[in-house]
């Protein structure tokens, strides 16, 4: 009796599971910190050795691209079928600084299988997640009989995720042509728990901003000028109070333009995931949750916009009283957005908010850095329901839905190739990304590999039937 598509993908994967995960050791005992400079060196070693295992793998076309910091990958392994659709994973091959006094159990860049864990730096944050398809795309070509995918197979790592991705923008732009797909597939994400395996349809985007308030031209004496001049401490505390109002909604005009609300489906889905608050509030080490009225803490993190003070300070801090009037103060917002709203009229929003708040005899700033654009993906969209069913055969199991609170630059990916972003994600939060004693879970790793093994044959055949 011959192997169904299923059992020969998992005899495939079992067969070279070993040869597999030592490859990933060796790859993860290179220290590609993108944050020191004394490990450039070793960001361009860890390039040049992915480069040429996708070489190993198939890719007929494996490059090296260098920018003005840490260099990325890029891959490309066309489909015999003209007509299949093109995909770009995205991942990273840069990790977080990590050393042995961190509090690391074992030297972060040597790595240890222990049980069914894999650690090291990198395991799961992104070298994992990234490795898997390598596995994967030849599972798919064993089970299949096919020399080439099923779709039209790009990959691009960069290399400075972990500095904030400082030169991504710049290099998709510049290579917007090679990189061109109808989806990208990002690799840098995790799942609920490892009973309960999902897929994460969106990010949050970022907006973040400074505002400096100025007052007197020098610090003055509150006993002389107090009561009688514009305070611009006590005018920083009247701004910050003013972000939000009494149901804890952002309370800047025009902030929620464009704003996609959630579905009553979503909500539903939302709901069905197995959250504990308390559990979640040690995880925050926090004592009580607070937010936007209506929503619950997971539709607060996941599909709603908010504004945070991430730093506010003015006049003086020493030991005992200095009784001026300070000559200025700062205060430090980030916003997180959702889909829907722009960075630029956010931007304008709060810049005329700030400039309505501040009153006369304040001179104020307001600077902003790059910020980072929101994406979601509707669920009914064919290629996230292929990323589903391929996740519930190599899973077993109903797969559910999730969103990320934080951001990435997988939203630049959807502006500038103006393709729908998926997340296909193994990791698990125990894996501790960023954190001492970073492991990946080694079955879950596998059924990453078993998932994209069923991906690209799913992807191409009901995107010719959507399309």
């Amino acid at each position: 009796m011959s192997e169904t598509p299923d059992s020969a993908v998992r005899t495939y994967i079992e067969n070279h599971r070993a040869a597999f995960l030592d490859e990933l050791a060796e790859w993860l005992r290179i220290p590609s910190v993108s944050a020191q400079p004394e490990h450039a060196g070793d960001v361009c070693r860890s390039a040049e050795w992915l480069a040429g295992r996708l070489k190993e793998t198939g890719f007929p076309v494996t490059e090296v691209w260098e920018t003005a910091g840490a260099p990325a990958v890029f891959a490309e392994w066309p489909s015999e079928d003209p007509g299949a659709p093109t995909v770009l994973v995205y991942g990273h091959h840069d990790v977080q600084p990590a050393v042995r006094e961190d509090g690391w159990h074992t030297d972060p860049f040597e790595p240890v299988v222990q049980g069914n864990r894999l650690y090291a730096r990198g395991a799961a944050d992104d070298k994992g997640q990234v490795f898997f398809h390598t596995l994967g795309v030849r599972a798919h070509l064993a089970a299949t009989g096919r020399s080439a995918p099923a779709v039209h197979l790009k990959l691009l790592v960069e290399g400075e995720e972990e500095s904030g991705s400082p030169h991504f923008r710049e290099l998709i732009e510049t290579h917007k042509d090679r990189i061109a797909a109808d989806v990208v597939i990002v690799s840098d994400t995790g799942m609920w728990s490892e009973d309960t395996p999902t897929v994460c349809t969106g990010m949050r985007g970022l907006a973040e901003c400074e505002i400096r308030l100025h007052g007197p031209d020098q610090d003055i004496h509150s006993g002389s000028f107090g009561g009688a001049v514009p305070n611009p401490a006590t005018e920083a505390a009247r701004l910050v109070a003013a972000l939000h109002d009494e149901h804890g909604r952002v309370a800047v005009p025009g902030f929620h333009e464009g704003v996609v609300e959630l579905t009553d489906r979503e909500r539903e889905l939302f709901a069905e995931l197995p959250f504990d608050e308390e559990r979640w509030l040690r995880t925050a080490k926090s004592h009580g949750t607070r937010g936007e009225a209506g929503y619950t803490t997971l539709e607060r993190i996941w599909a709603r916009p908010t504004a945070e003070v991430n730093g506010i300070g003015g006049g003086y801090q020493g030991a005992g009283s200095k009784t001026i009037i300070p000559s200025s103060a700062v205060v430090k917002l980030s916003f997180r957005l959702v889909a829907g709203q722009r960075l630029d009229r956010v931007e304008e929003a709060v810049r005329a908010w700030a400039a309505a708040t501040v009153p006369a005899g304040i001179r104020h700033t307001v600077t902003f850095s790059a910020g980072t654009r929101p994406c979601l993906t509707p669920l009914d969209h064919p290629a996230l329901q292929s990323v589903v069913r391929a996740m519930g055969r190599a899973f077993e199991q109903p797969i559910r839905f999730t969103r990320e609170g934080g951001s990435g630059p997988a939203a630049d990916l959807q502006d500038v190739l103006a393709a729908p972003v998926l997340f296909l994600g193994i990791s698990v939060p125990s894996d501790g990304w960023h954190a001492p004693n970073e492991k990946v879970e080694i079955d879950l790793l596998l059924k990453g590999v078993e998932t994209t093994a069923y991906l690209w044959g799913d992807l191409a055949r009901n995107w010719r039937d959507a399309h």
